[in-house]
């Protein structure tokens, strides 16, 4: 791989309510990105847990830095000699009732090296649909970026969750990037009519890739997600996109390319806000 590359890949599940089940689908998916060749791969927004209700999450939460799901984490991520994106997972806060939504990030050694918390709580209600994640989900507060080193080449990414897509001033204080990277569980209600859009508009006003790791399809609990994990090039271009059902994709991240979209529309050089 030319030093200024980067293979990263994007898994997408149809999660349970059973966390074994899905660390064992997890394990499997990042074991055969792994093998196509990704060095940065993503897990998806509540990937471990898809509850049958709002508070089994609650139930399954673990302290920062120590239990099973995030011991498992680790070794998936030495294991493959990868970093692992890894998805979200509920973390312990000083309300019993209530767990961060978090993104933890792990090096090829197995180490942690960034953790982002969701700052945006989805609520959405119809008369045939009601999400209101404030209930079980304590707010994070700070945006995090992740800087990796591969081949003597730095690789800056931002870490954000599913429902802060709506929201670019977060991208915006984020600053310059290479990458977005997105992990999700959109509703096939909302994911229909958005998720694409949102996802492009973040790639084109950012000028920088975007990869987004979805669950996909319909779950024990009755809830449908929409999938459609996708890669998305500097110019708004979607490069692969896996519509629904378990599996991953993939690409590559070009500094080159990042640098050729920059000089001939130099939009952030532009800014005047």
């Amino acid at each position: 791989m030319n030093p200024t590359e980067l293979k990263i890949a994007s898994i997408q599940m149809v999660s349970t309510p059973v966390v074994q089940e899905n660390l064992t689908t997890a394990s499997r998916l990042i074991k055969a990105a792994a093998s196509d060749g990704a060095q940065l791969i993503v897990l998806p927004e509540y990937f471990c847990l898809m509850g049958l209700k709002d508070t089994d999450k609650v139930s399954a939460r673990e302290p920062y830095g120590k239990g099973p799901i995030q011991e498992q984490l680790a070794s998936f991520a030495k294991e493959n000699g990868v970093y692992l994106v890894a998805g979200t997972i509920p973390l312990e806060v000083s309300n019993p009732e209530k767990v961060l939504n978090t993104t933890l990030v792990y090096n090829p050694l197995g180490e942690g090296i960034g953790r982002y918390d969701k700052i945006h709580l989805f609520g959405f209600q119809t008369k045939t649909e009601r999400y209101q994640e404030s209930e079980t989900i304590e707010a994070g507060d700070e945006p995090s970026l992740l800087k990796i080193m591969i081949g003597g080449q730095e690789w800056i990414l931002g870490l954000s969750i599913c429902y802060d897509l709506r929201f670019p001033e977060l991208y915006r204080a984020l600053g310059q990037v290479d990458c977005h990277i997105i992990p999700a569980a959109f509703t096939y209600t909302t994911g229909k009519d958005h998720w694409e859009i949102l996802l492009r508009a973040r790639a084109i006003e950012n000028q920088c890739y975007v990869i987004a790791s979805a669950q996909g399809g319909i779950h024990l609990n009755q809830r449908r997600t929409w999938g459609h994990s996708m890669f998305i090039d500097p110019w708004g271009d979607v490069l692969v996109d896996l519509p629904e059902g378990e599996g991953f994709i993939s690409g590559v991240l070009c500094k080159d390319k990042l640098n050729k979209v920059r000089s001939e529309l130099p939009a952030l050089a532009h800014r005047r806000l």
